[in-house]
C-alpha cells in the first residue's frame, strides 16, 4: 500500500474535505482512498467526511450591499452616515440579509485591510439594529492585473463594480500579503511558464493548489473573523477562470503524479489537448483518461481549497458562486457546484442578467431546479436566486422568478458594470426592491422552505456524463437534452424535478416517487446506478429512456457492450423507449399522445404565455403563474459589457388575458383561490373554480398583469 507521507502537509492539517466521491469509493472512518487510473493500487490521505449544513437561519429577501471606494475613507463621518441610512433604507425594505458587493479582488486591498475591517464591523453593528444578517461576499483568488494599456482600458469598462484599485506593474511586483508575495503564488501557463491569467477578468489567478496561497488566505480569513465575524461567508471564483492553460506549478505537477500516476502532456500532444485552433473552452480530448483526470484533479483542488475555508468559518454558512453546473464547458474553467455541493452550506445560482434577453427566463428554469434539488439533498439548505438589474421592472423581474422556482430572492443593483459609465437613472438596491419585498410581507409572505412541489416527471441529470465529457454521435451532450426537456415541461405546464447522480444510485430513493423517471442522453453510467435502475425497474418503477444509454462508465471508459442491451433483455414492464428529443423534436408530444404522460393541468382557453407552477405551503394550495411571452423594453443609451441594450422596462406580449385550465382533481385539489399580483397592489380577484366529476376548472383573469401573479 503506497502512502501519502509528504503531499500537502498544509492541506492535511486545515482541510475537512466531503465526499465529492462516487459512493463506490472505498471508505475508512477517516481515511478516503484514492484509485489510481490503473485501478492496481492505492495510497492514502486522512481526511474528515462531509457533516450536516450548518444553516443558523435561512434568507428569503438578500441584497447586495454596495461598497465603493470612498468607503476607504472610513473613518469620516460621512462614510458612517452614509451607512446608517442605508441599513435604515434595508429595514424598510423588508431586506433580511445583506452581502457585500465591492472590493472584491480583495487581496488588492491588503494595505486597507485595517480600515476595510473597521468599516465592515460598523455595517454589521448597524445592520444587527435592524435584524438584518450581514455576510460578506469577494474573490479570494486573483487579483486585477491588466497586461497591457488596452486591458487596462477593458478593465475599467467592464468590471467597475469590483471597485478597481490595483498595484502598477512596478508595484505588483513586491506586492504581498502575511509574507507571501503575490507573484509567487500565481498558477503557472502551461505553455509559456509566465503568471495564469484570466483575458476575460484581466486578472491573474493565485493556484488553489499552492500551500503559500492557502496560509495566506488562511490568515486572511482568521483575520476577518476575529475583526468582523460577518454572519456567513460567499467566498467566489472557486474555480479556475485561467481555464485549461494552467496550473503548470510543481504543487500541481506533483499533485497528478501523486493521485492520478500520470503527468501533463507536452502542447504536441493532440490526443491529450485535442484541437487548439478552438477557444480554450473546448481544448481538450475526452477520449483520453489522461486528460479525464486532469479535469477531475482540477476540481479535487478547488474542493479542497473550499473544505479548507469552510473548516475555518466553522459553524457560519459558507456558499460560493455559480452560474451554472450542466454543461460540459465547465470543466474548463473548474465550476463544479456538484463537486463541492456536500462541503458549502448555501446554494447560489446567477440567473438574471442586466440586458434585454433577460426576459427569456424559460431557458434557466433546468438550472434553477437543478441547484434547488442540490439544496434539498443537503438538508433542504437554502438556494438563493441572484438576480442582476439596473431599474424596477429588472428587480420585479428577479423577484418573480424567485418566487416561481420557489427559492429565496438575491436582489442587486449592478449599475458599475454597465458599459463605460453609470446611467444617471440608476436607482439603489433597496430602492429597487422595496415594493416587492413589502408587498411580499404584506399579502403573500409564503415560505418556500417548507414548501412541497407537484412532480408529475423526475428529468435525470447525470454529472457522470459531464465530468467524462460524454458527447452522442451528433456531437451533442447530455445537458444540451436535459435543456429541451426541461423547455417542454415549463411550455406545457408539466411539474418536473431533476434526479441527479447520486440519486440514481439509490433504488430505495428511486422508488419513493411514483412518477415516470426520464434519461435521455446518459451515456456514462456507473454500475451502482445500473443495479439501482434495475432495482427500481424490478420493483415497478416507470421509466422513460432514449438510447444510447450506458456506453461508458462513470470514469469515462467504453464498456464492451452498452448496458441498454442488458435493459432490453429483461423485458421490463414499465421500461418505454423512446426517441431522444434532439433526434426527434416529437418525443415529447408522442408521450401525451399515447397516453404515457397526462398532464395535470391544461389550458383550455385564452392565449398561451402564462406558465404555471403548483405548490403546497403546509396545507395550502399555491399557484404560481409566470409570463414566459415578456417584452423588453431597452434603455436608450445604457448598454451591458457585451452592448446589449440593458433592460429598462417590461411589457407582456400576451393579449387575451382571460385564461382557463381543466385540472385533474384526483391530483390536484382545492376550493377556494384568489389572485394576487404586486401589480394589482392591495387589490385581489376571484378566481372561480367549478368541478365535474374528477375535473377542477378555472377561469383565471390576469388583464393588467405583466409579469407574475399567484393563487392562493
Amino acid at each position: 500500500m503506497k502512502k501519502n507521507i509528504n503531499r500537502r502537509d498544509f492541506i492535511k492539517k486545515s482541510t475537512i474535505i466531503a465526499t465529492g466521491i462516487s459512493l463506490e469509493d472505498k471508505l475508512h472512518p477517516s481515511i478516503i482512498k484514492y484509485p489510481i487510473i490503473n485501478n492496481e493500487h492505492y495510497y492514502e490521505r486522512e481526511v474528515f467526511l462531509a457533516k450536516a449544513p450548518d444553516i443558523p437561519f435561512a434568507p428569503r429577501r438578500a441584497a447586495s450591499w454596495w461598497t465603493t471606494i470612498e468607503d476607504l475613507l472610513w473613518s469620516q463621518k460621512m462614510i458612517k452616515d452614509k451607512v446608517k441610512r442605508r441599513a435604515e433604507d434595508f429595514a424598510k425594505a423588508n431586506i433580511d440579509t445583506a452581502i457585500n458587493f465591492g472590493f472584491h479582488a480583495r487581496f488588492d486591498f491588503s494595505n486597507y485591510f485595517g480600515q476595510m475591517n473597521e468599516y465592515f464591523a460598523f455595517v454589521k453593528e448597524e445592520l444587527h439594529k435592524h435584524n438584518i444578517k450581514y455576510l460578506d461576499h469577494y474573490s479570494c483568488n486573483n487579483v486585477e492585473r491588466p497586461k497591457n494599456k488596452e486591458e487596462f482600458e477593458k478593465l475599467h469598462r467592464r468590471q467597475r463594480h469590483h471597485v478597481l484599485l490595483f498595484h502598477d506593474p512596478i508595484a505588483a511586483k513586491h506586492a504581498q500579503y502575511e509574507g507571501h508575495r503575490f507573484q509567487d503564488i500565481c498558477e503557472v501557463d502551461l505553455f509559456n511558464g509566465e503568471r495564469g491569467y484570466a483575458l476575460q477578468y484581466q486578472f491573474e489567478a493565485f493556484c488553489h493548489n499552492n500551500p503559500g496561497f492557502l496560509d495566506m488566505h488562511r490568515k486572511y480569513l482568521e483575520r476577518l473573523i476575529k475583526e468582523v465575524d460577518f454572519d456567513g461567508y460567499q467566498i467566489d471564483d472557486m474555480c479556475d477562470y485561467v481555464g485549461l492553460r494552467a496550473c503548470g506549478c510543481k504543487f500541481c505537477k506533483e499533485r497528478f503524479k501523486k493521485d492520478y500516476g500520470q503527468e501533463i502532456p507536452p502542447a504536441s500532444d493532440k490526443s491529450f489537448w485535442g484541437d487548439m485552433s478552438k477557444p480554450m473552452l473546448y481544448w481538450g480530448d475526452y477520449e483520453s483518461p489522461i486528460f479525464r483526470n486532469w479535469i477531475k484533479m482540477k476540481d479535487d483542488v478547488v474542493a479542497d481549497h473550499v473544505a479548507m475555508v469552510k473548516q475555518i468559518v466553522g459553524s457560519k454558512p459558507l456558499f460560493t458562486c455559480c452560474s451554472s453546473t450542466g454543461p460540459i464547458v465547465l470543466n474548463s474553467i473548474s465550476l463544479n457546484l456538484e463537486r463541492i455541493a456536500d462541503i458549502v452550506d448555501f446554494y447560489m445560482l446567477e440567473n438574471v442578467g442586466i440586458s434585454i434577453h433577460s426576459v427569456n427566463w424559460t431557458k434557466m428554469d433546468v438550472e434553477a431546479l437543478q441547484q434547488k434539488d442540490i439544496a434539498k439533498k443537503r438538508g433542504n439548505s437554502p438556494a438563493i436566486a441572484l438576480s442582476y438589474t439596473i431599474y424596477r421592472d429588472g428587480g420585479y423581474l428577479g423577484w418573480s422568478l424567485a418566487r416561481f422556482w420557489g427559492v429565496a430572492n438575491w436582489a442587486s443593483t449592478i449599475k458599475d458594470r454597465v458599459y463605460e459609465e453609470d446611467p444617471i437613472d440608476a436607482i439603489e438596491t433597496a430602492e429597487m426592491i422595496h415594493p416587492c419585498n413589502n408587498w411580499e410581507v404584506k399579502y403573500s409572505d409564503l415560505n418556500h422552505y417548507d414548501s412541497e412541489e407537484f412532480v408529475e416527471v423526475r428529468l435525470a441529470y447525470n454529472y457522470y456524463c459531464r465530468i467524462n465529457g460524454w458527447r452522442d454521435s451528433e456531437g451533442l451532450e447530455h445537458w444540451d437534452k436535459t435543456k429541451i426537456w426541461s423547455k417542454n415541461f415549463v411550455e406545457n405546464n408539466i411539474g418536473y424535478r431533476i434526479v441527479r447522480y447520486k440519486e440514481l444510485e439509490d433504488a430505495n430513493q428511486l422508488l419513493l416517487d411514483k412518477t415516470p423517471l426520464l434519461l435521455d442522453g446518459v451515456g456514462c453510467v456507473s454500475d451502482a446506478q445500473f443495479n439501482a435502475i434495475q432495482n427500481y425497474l424490478s420493483k415497478g418503477g416507470i421509466m422513460w429512456v432514449s438510447f444510447p444509454f450506458g456506453t461508458h462508465d462513470e470514469k469515462g471508459f467504453k464498456r464492451k457492450m452498452p448496458l441498454s442491451e442488458q435493459l432490453l433483455k429483461k423485458r421490463y414492464k414499465n421500461l418505454l423507449i423512446i426517441d431522444s428529443i434532439t433526434k426527434n423534436k416529437d418525443s415529447f408530444s408522442t408521450l401525451i399522445k399515447n397516453g404515457n404522460l397526462i398532464p395535470t393541468i391544461q389550458q383550455t382557453a385564452g392565449e398561451e404565455g402564462w406558465k404555471v407552477r403548483f405548490r403546497k405551503y403546509g396545507n395550502k394550495p399555491v399557484i404560481h403563474f409566470m409570463n414566459s411571452k415578456l417584452k423588453a423594453i431597452p434603455h436608450p443609451t445604457a448598454k451591458d459589457i457585451g452592448q446589449a441594450p440593458v433592460l429598462n422596462n417590461i411589457e407582456s406580449l400576451i393579449q387575451n388575458n382571460l385564461i382557463e385550465f381543466e385540472i385533474d382533481a384526483r391530483k390536484i385539489n382545492f376550493s377556494d383561490l384568489k389572485l394576487y399580483s404586486p401589480e394589482l397592489d392591495d387589490k385581489n380577484r376571484e378566481i372561480i373554480i367549478s368541478r365535474s366529476n374528477d375535473k377542477l376548472k378555472m377561469k383565471v383573469d390576469l388583464n393588467g398583469i405583466k409579469v407574475y401573479a399567484l393563487g392562493q
